[in-house]
């Protein structure tokens, strides 16, 4: 589960590199700058929210529901 911009940035950097894809590569693709991702990777947490979910998705990194516990059982 991602908690921080580190865990995130981590999890781009992993994805990233199991597509044998550069920083570059990535952030062509996913139109940022390359600076945006060299940046991210490492964890920096100030960032566009739009920009770090787009790069998320253009490896792979689907962003679900973020809530911690599940919701409860509706009754029926």
């Amino acid at each position: 589960m991602i908690r921080s911009a580190r865990d995130f940035g981590t999890a781009v950097t992993k994805k990233r590199k199991g597509l044998g894809r550069t920083q570059a590569e990535l952030a062509t693709r996913s139109e940022t700058g390359e600076r945006f991702i060299v940046k991210r990777e490492p964890g920096k947490p100030s960032c566009r929210l739009e920009n770090a979910l787009i790069a998320a998705h253009t490896v792979g990194i689907e962003i679900g529901d973020l809530n911690a516990t599940p919701p409860s059982p509706v009754a029926a």
